[in-house]
């Protein structure tokens, strides 16, 4: 299976992603952005356009930038199987403060939920959680922010798990490219679960890497989205 990276609001790396899933020819294609009930509520007759998508998928209730971004990506996988892998906000809430094994349920152990991350890989989770939000979480918060980031790396690797399982391989993960990281994130959710499967973790950086190697096993670098300063907010 490939995982196919991307900063949200960069319309260069969804055409990336539409370029990628065109090649792959992908027997099923999972869906950071799109829970298990709006795929299943889904018309089959309103993909003609993206305003009709977009409306059939209640696309605006996820928050997630204007849906013609990612409508290259439906375009490509025209007639191929849409899987939701989003999980509810109260599920996600609940990890915060429970962990993330209890609101996974069934199959957290194989997941790798249930085991403590050692402490300094969850030092490093929590300064990355840090700086992600602008350095304006408390610091009370950051465990429980690393749970829910292990919770929806789970839940798209059972996702991107159940998908092959039911429609074969090659199945197509679309998904930030924190979720991308193949020290940890859905991929190392995979080879946790599912050792068996041959994962590919591509990634998309706005003006490249710095010294140091990307976590992915390959990456695609274009320039820089334009856009507000998203700290701005908390400076105010």
């Amino acid at each position: 299976m490939v995982i196919l990276g991307e900063v949200h609001d960069n319309a260069a790396h969804h055409l990336n992603q539409a370029r990628a899933v065109a090649a792959i020819r992908p027997t099923a294609v999972v869906w950071e952005m799109l829970s298990p009930a709006q795929v299943a509520g889904m018309d089959p007759e309103a993909s003609g356009t993206p305003e009709t998508l977009a409306r059939s998928l209640d696309w605006e209730a996820g928050g997630w930038p204007d849906f013609t971004l990612y409508w290259p990506i439906f375009e490509a996988a025209r007639g191929v199987p849409v899987v939701g892998a989003a999980l509810p906000r109260e599920t996600v809430r609940r990890a915060v403060g429970e962990g993330a094994a209890a609101p996974f349920g069934d199959g957290a152990a194989r997941y790798g939920l249930t085991e403590a991350l050692p402490e300094a890989e969850q030092a490093l989770r929590e300064a990355e959680q840090m700086r992600g939000h602008c350095d304006a979480l408390p610091e009370a918060m950051l465990g429980g922010m690393v749970e829910a980031q292990r919770l929806r790396d789970a839940a798209f690797a059972r996702a991107v798990v159940e998908a092959q399982a039911r429609y074969g391989s090659p199945v197509v993960l679309i998904t930030g490219n924190g979720h991308a990281h193949t020290d940890r994130g859905v991929p190392a959710a995979l080879a946790f679960a599912a050792p068996e499967l041959s994962v590919l973790s591509v990634g998309q950086l706005e003006g490249g890497p710095d010294e140091t190697a990307p976590p992915y096993d390959l990456w695609l670098v274009t320039e820089a989205a334009a856009r507000e300063d998203p700290c701005a907010v908390f400076a105010k």
